[in-house]
């Protein structure tokens, strides 16, 4: 019996998510067996700064991706937010399963259940790492303070409640969910008032381009509408040029075969922003088509079953969208972002 090594980050939300790729490649291929390899990545060693400032782009990635390359593991599991627009070569997304509420969360201190961040005690300190959220919250509630936050779910969780640094912490929805917390969400952020980040809620299994056969294995749980939305939001980003050193964010809704893409940049306390929706008739397709031989790539990713005509639309969505926001002067909010971050 064939056994299919999977990488993954050793934290326990990483964990969670791995188990649930692997139980799904388990029902699809019950003759195969799985084995789980956990690791650390840089940005689980770095813990004293905020990941802004790291200035590495494969934070999450770049051990998995090695060990993907030294053949010790067939796939890797990651959250599709911590994954670059451009993967080394060699490396595709060969899967992205469907997603989970993409929206953020706000976590709040016991003494402070009940509350939002509109009513929080003026000058509460509000915990994140996240120049996207800070941008966008700090100007809607400008009576907060919002503080670097970081570490795994866990630790955040634990900080917040064991001392008395934050009156709330900003999280993921999909990965307080994934973690079985869904209690402690004290507030959804819905798009209005923060969108959300690029591939945000959604998992990617990264594996490599030559390995058709593991390629093949892991397709069966791309999730077309949520490969789509993907596709358009990692083209905007990866077309400004953005990540996580500079505040950008997007919103994308399917409905009746249009795909709307909301993407805004903003400059670092959120005093200057830019934001634009288009959207683009995209037929989601509802059998699987394979695909050309050559699987080529759009954004990192590989979707063998979804039809090209549409995968290049959602792209196309997203490089427009760019494109009008850049020729608006989007690129000076970015690169005044860009330089006030390395400096402080």
């Amino acid at each position: 019996m064939r056994v299919i090594r999977v990488g993954t980050r050793k934290s326990q939300l990483a964990r969670i998510q791995t188990d649930t790729v692997v139980a799904m490649l388990k029902t699809l291929h019950p003759g195969m067996q799985f084995e789980i390899i956990a690791m650390s990545t840089t940005g689980d060693k770095i813990l004293d700064t905020a990941l802004s400032k790291i200035g590495e782009k494969s934070l999450f990635t770049k051990e998995l991706e090695y060990a993907l390359e030294k053949n010790e593991v067939d796939l890797v599991v990651h959250s599709l937010k911590d994954v670059p627009t451009i993967l080394p070569p060699g490396f595709t997304i060969g899967a992205i399963c469907k997603r989970e509420n993409p929206c953020d969360a706000v976590v709040f201190h016991p003494k402070f259940i009940g509350k939002t961040l509109e009513t929080l005690p003026e000058k509460s300190a509000v915990g994140t790492s996240s120049l996207r959220r800070v941008a966008q919250l700090q100007r809607k509630f400008p009576h907060l303070e919002f503080k670097s936050i970081r570490g795994n779910l866990n630790t955040r969780l634990r900080k917040l409640d064991e001392q008395q640094d934050f009156s709330a912490i900003i999280l993921a929805v999909a990965g307080l969910q994934r973690m079985g917390w869904q209690n402690r969400v004290g507030q959804i952020l819905h798009p209005e008032e923060c969108m959300y980040a690029v591939g945000q809620g959604a998992l990617a299994v990264e594996v490599r381009a030559k390995d058709q056969d593991i390629l093949e294995l892991v397709s069966v749980l791309h999730d077309p509408e949520t490969v789509l939305r993907c596709i358009a939001e990692r083209a905007f980003l990866r077309h400004l040029e953005g990540g996580c050193s500079v505040p950008v964010a997007v919103h994308t809704i399917m409905s009746d075969g249009q795909l709307y893409l909301t993407g805004g940049v903003w400059s670092l306390d959120g005093s200057d922003s830019m934001q634009e929706t288009m959207q683009a008739t995209i037929q989601v397709p509802v059998q699987h088509e394979d695909g050309p031989e050559d699987d080529p790539q759009l954004v990192g990713i590989t979707a063998r079953n979804i039809p090209r005509g549409a995968q290049l639309a959602a792209e196309n969505l997203g490089i427009s969208l760019a494109s009008l926001l850049l020729n608006k002067g989007a690129k000076n909010i970015l690169d005044v972002a860009r330089q006030l971050n390395d400096v402080h």
